[in-house]
């Protein structure tokens, strides 16, 4: 993507990602089972989708994230019928599937030479920049999605914590994920990582928690709908930092 229509690494962008992952999760149980496209009929409209989003970027004339936030959102609803078709219909196991997204995570890591987060100045602005929107950018988010969907389940159903205590002990987690890698591992390329699957796995948890009847039991349709909304009102009006200082100068 152009560098003009990607975010910021701040605050905003964490909440963002936090309440899209948490839409996500709801989406992709909303098209497997409202839409009864279960976890594989709808990965290649999903597919399709995704790539139109890319090539209207590309064409953009004026500069804006919601393409951006957009392309998350189709890659989260991926994500969460990629890990429950492993871990549900492949019955691959949890375990099996979180080390093998986990490898195959670093191995896109490794694999990656292009620019990873940084502090340099854009455009006279100082401000982390994400790393390199390219194709293995999209397809770690993709790995990383699918990754914190397992761990979500595998926290709140395997290891018995449940929908609440799930979702409190990982949404605190990846408060504290996000605090070491912006204080202390400069928001390099793993940290960044590390805090995107910190936020895809307590999002998976946080979704199921609005939606499901083990939860607070609102469903998929008004879940999703809250769920996106407020990643709306988080990318439309919550001030971007260059807006904030260009108002104090006026």
């Amino acid at each position: 993507m152009q560098v003009s229509n990607v975010p910021a690494i701040t605050r905003r962008y964490w909440a963002a990602i936090l309440v899209a992952s948490m839409c996500g999760a709801n989406t992709g149980d909303f098209l497997s089972h409202n839409l009864h496209l279960g976890h594989t009929r709808g990965l290649l409209p999903l597919a399709a989708l995704f790539l139109l989003i890319l090539w209207a970027e590309r064409r953009a004339r004026v500069a804006t994230e919601v393409y951006y936030w957009l392309a998350i959102i189709v890659l989260r609803t991926a994500a969460t019928n990629l890990a429950d078709l492993c871990t549900h219909d492949l019955k691959l196991g949890y375990g099996a599937t979180e080390i093998g997204l986990t490898l195959l995570l670093i191995a896109f890591l490794v694999t990656d030479r292009s620019r990873g987060p940084s502090m340099s100045s854009i455009a006279q602005q100082d401000r982390p920049m994400l790393p390199t929107t390219n194709g293995n950018y999209w397809l770690a988010m993709l790995t990383a999605g699918t990754l914190g969907t397992a761990s979500g389940d595998f926290t709140a159903d395997v290891a018995g914590l449940g929908l609440f205590y799930g979702s409190a002990v990982l949404t605190a987690l990846f408060a504290v994920v996000l605090i070491i890698s912006w204080r202390f591992g400069g928001m390099s390329k793993p940290w960044y990582w590390a805090s995107i699957v910190a936020a895809r796995t307590a999002g998976t948890t946080l979704g199921d928690l609005l939606a499901s009847r083990h939860g607070l039991d609102l469903g998929l349709p008004l879940s999703t709908t809250l769920t996106a909304s407020t990643l709306a009102i988080i990318v439309l009006f919550w001030p971007h930092p260059s807006n904030v200082k260009a108002a104090v100068a006026r």
